[in-house]
């Protein structure tokens, strides 16, 4: 009796107790698909839709996992489809097909996943996720692993996220954030794995990093961390993988912990020499330190370090000569030396590839068999003459200035003489005012350090900087008076062409100096209060190869029907025309006739003034190759070199202007950004009108990739359009094909080396996908390896012609 009466009271408390379990696995699979539709039902939680069962349970797929421990969630992994990046920025709201939609809330998100308190792993990757992280996700307090890579999460990492003491892997690769990496993260002293790749931190780098003690993955890679790496990196001893790619570091290298496996330092801006200290990495597999400033001989001790498989160099400053008896490690399968300056033979674990190890020697001066890949050697001595190029400067200074000392003191004897040599009149007066007139001259471009002769003529000095020199300030606000007068109340005999950016005028300021006056025609609406930022942004650009921003003015125009404001950009002149100009089909028949002229041997006068005016202002290839080499810097300079990044950068080869040394310039940079902002003001006026899609930094790639063929062809015909260039393009696979598409000048005056590397190219820019066009740093570096290759071809073939 006893016993049936303890069964039904047995029965009942396991049967609360089964409802309480049931309530408490409810309350977490309401939070779940709660989630779920935050995430706006992506296909990887497809599955929930048609499971009715304990969710604890569900079967794991690759892109969707749980896992939980007796009553809750401890692990939830979830990735997405949305793995494509949009180009160009990315402004904080959401994308079509990129971002969730505008209705999520990234706080309403968190809210709901906090209350899984339980959660010991949580990825959730490629969701397309968007907005500031919030500081609550601390409240996950028993987290050991969190993954929110490759979403759209942007701001600064809250300082909360240090609060999760037990995190032992922290990754948020491949999102927006920007401003520094907390100095808080010192905090986490269980975490092993800190990796925060290709996002948009900058300042220096954190030193709080240095010390997180347990730490054994670093991974701060494509990002914008600039300065110095310290030298308290060391003290992470038990650190095996460094990974700082693409950054703007700029040190020397510092002591790097003794357990380091793999370390990643290539494209920063890192110099002098490889420190003896790295000879102590015995664990050591892989080190990448190319496309860096390093200088020095590669040390002996880097090739047969006990574990290294993995060594590249390339890139860099490297010069003299490797010891003939360097012995390798047995591990070593791939070696890169190549891009630098190490001249002599090479030792005979490194004189080329075989099965067993890949070696890379390419752009040295080194003696090897197959030297057509090696430049002459005289080209890897650049560093003395540039030595004695600076002594020389330094002599040229201090002679400078002595003679300055001299001018001065001569010319206080000369007033002195004038003050007490009262009886001659016409002394006082020259004592008066010529040496008044030439101190104003020394004085006003004292901040120059130039004589206003060197101004007006030296190679590379920017029209802004003679202006200033001048008295005119380097970006102002023109009154449309000033710039009538400037131009002849827009003459037509002022009149420079007419694009799709408006007309082009050139003006004459009243101080005498050049400019040309862009007029762009925009809405009535249009404010120039409206880009007042960006008009500053393009003032405040400085780059050797980016026409000079001087100024601008607005002015409402009653000759437009309806009345519209026109925006006037002032810019430097440009005396010798467009590049286009200079690639003209007329210039190569000069050449063509000049031939025919000789084979005719006809002594017209007038024809062979015009044939030899016409040898003068062709462009041989080295010209093109140099002038698409500073294009190629401006655009990379407008790509990664400011904030933000300007796209779409109007380029084709009228946009590019050459000064009176054929110094390229890239113009109407920038105005991208001004035409956009006018049509939004369009579109407000009619609905109906759609703007353009964000600017693309392929877009760039693209263009500058017609550049390249017209650089090789000859200009676009305007009535054939892109059709007939690509059409052109299939010619080039082969040499025969060359010789009857590329321009004569082109030929005659390019090697087989650097026009196979500019065809290569143009390929890339023009033929590829847009996510698999090179970036401008990789067009840069094939150009340059190009010009190279001429110039090498250039002086063999001179030595070939000397007596």
């Amino acid at each position: 009796m006893v016993h049936s009466k303890g069964s039904p009271l047995l029965f009942l408390s396991w049967l609360l107790f089964l409802q309480s379990t049931h309530q408490l696995q409810n309350s977490q699979t309401q939070d779940l698909y709660q989630l779920r539709k935050h995430l706006e039902f992506p296909k990887a939680l497809e599955s929930w839709g048609s499971y009715y069962g304990d969710l604890c349970l569900i079967s794991s797929t690759p892109h969707m996992s749980i896992s939980c421990e007796g009553n809750s969630i401890t692990e939830l992994k979830v990735m997405g489809d949305k793995l494509s990046k949009p180009f160009g920025m990315f402004d904080g709201f959401s994308l079509p097909n990129h971002t969730l939609s505008g209705a999520f809330l990234i706080d309403s998100f968190a809210t709901t996943l906090t209350r899984l308190t339980s959660l010991r792993v949580l990825s959730l990757v490629s969701l397309g996720i968007f907005g500031e992280l919030p500081g609550k996700i601390h409240r996950l307090y028993s987290l050991e692993s969190l993954d929110l890579s490759s979403n759209y999460l942007f701001g600064s990492v809250p300082p909360d996220i240090s609060r999760l003491v037990k995190l032992q892997s922290l990754m948020l690769d491949g999102n927006y954030f920007n401003g520094s990496v907390p100095d808080t993260l010192d905090s986490l002293t269980n975490l092993t794995v800190l990796s925060l790749k290709n996002n948009r931190f900058n300042g220096p780098f954190p030193v709080s990093v240095c010390r997180i003690g347990r730490l054994t993955n670093l991974a701060l890679s494509h990002n914008e961390i600039s300065g110095k790496l310290p030298d308290l990196l060391s003290k992470l001893e038990h650190l095996h993988m460094l990974d700082l790619r693409e950054n703007h570091l700029d040190s020397e290298l510092p002591v790097l912990p003794k357990r380091l496996v793999t370390v990643l330092l290539s494209k920063n801006s890192f110099s002098g020499e490889i420190p003896g200290h790295f000879g102590g990495l015995s664990q050591l597999q892989h080190l990448d330190l190319s496309f860096n400033h390093l200088t020095g001989t590669p040390p002996r001790f880097l090739f047969s370090l006990p574990s290294i498989s993995y060594l590249d160099l390339a890139s860099n400053k490297l010069g003299g000569k490797l010891p003939l008896n360097l012995t390798c490690g047995g591990k070593l399968g791939f070696v890169d030396l190549s891009n630098n300056k190490l001249i002599g033979t090479p030792p005979r674990c490194l004189a080329g590839s075989s099965g067993e190890r890949v070696v890379k020697l390419g752009g040295n001066c080194l003696s090897v068999n197959s030297s057509h890949d090696q430049h002459q050697e005289f080209l890897c001595e650049e560093r003395k003459h540039l030595q004695g190029r600076k002594l020389g400067t330094l002599v040229a200074v201090m002679i400078s200035g002595a003679v300055l000392v001299l001018v001065l003191f001569g010319f206080g004897l000369v007033l002195l003489c004038a003050k007490r040599s009262c009886c001659c009149s016409c002394c006082w007066s020259r004592g008066k005012s010529v040496p008044q007139t030439r101190l104003k001259v020394l004085i006003d471009n004292s901040h120059t350090s130039l004589s206003s002769e060197v101004l007006a003529s030296a190679r590379l000095i920017s029209q802004t900087v003679k202006l200033a020199a001048q008295g005119v300030p380097s970006c102002r606000s023109f009154s449309f008076e000033e710039l009538k007068e400037a131009t002849d109340g827009f003459h037509s005999s002022r009149f420079l062409g007419e694009g799709s950016l408006g007309k082009l005028y050139r003006g004459t300021l009243e101080n005498g100096s050049f400019i040309t006056v862009r007029c762009l025609v925009l809405s009535r609406k249009f404010c120039s209060q409206s880009i007042r930022g960006h008009l500053d942004w393009m003032s405040k650009l400085n780059h050797p190869h980016l026409l000079s921003f001087l100024g601008h003015c607005t002015q409402t125009s009653r000759d437009h029907d309806p009345a519209a404001t026109v925006l006037y950009l002032v810019y430097e002149y440009m005396p010798n025309g467009t590049y286009r100009a200079h690639l003209s089909g007329q210039i190569d028949i000069c050449s063509t006739l000049k031939v025919t002229l000789d084979q005719c041997t006809l002594k017209l006068n007038v024809v062979r003034m015009f044939v030899e005016s016409c040898s003068e202002k062709i462009l041989t290839w080295p010209d093109r190759l140099a002038i698409l080499i500073e294009m190629a810097k401006a655009v990379h300079f407008l790509h990664t070199g400011v904030m933000p990044g300007s796209f779409n950068n109007q380029l084709k080869t009228n946009n590019i202007l050459l000064d009176e040394h054929k110094i390229a310039k890239l113009s109407d940079y920038g105005v991208s950004a001004i035409i956009e902002e006018n049509e939004k003001l369009e579109t407000k006026l009619e609905p109906h009108n759609k703007s353009k899609k964000m600017a693309k930094r392929e877009d760039d790639v693209y263009n500058f990739g017609f550049i390249l063929l017209e650089s090789l062809i000859g200009p676009l015909p305007t009535a054939k359009g892109e059709a007939f260039l690509l059409n052109e393009m299939t010619s080039f696979e082969s040499q025969d094909g060359r010789q009857k598409t590329v321009s004569p000048t082109v030929l005659t005056t390019s090697s087989q080396e650097s026009l196979a590397i500019a065809v290569s190219i143009a390929n890339k820019c023009v033929l590829l996908e847009p996510s698999a066009r090179p970036s401008f740093e990789d067009v840069l570096w094939n150009l340059q390896y190009a010009a190279q290759m001429q110039s090498a071809a250039d002086a063999e073939r001179k030595s070939d012609t000397s007596p």
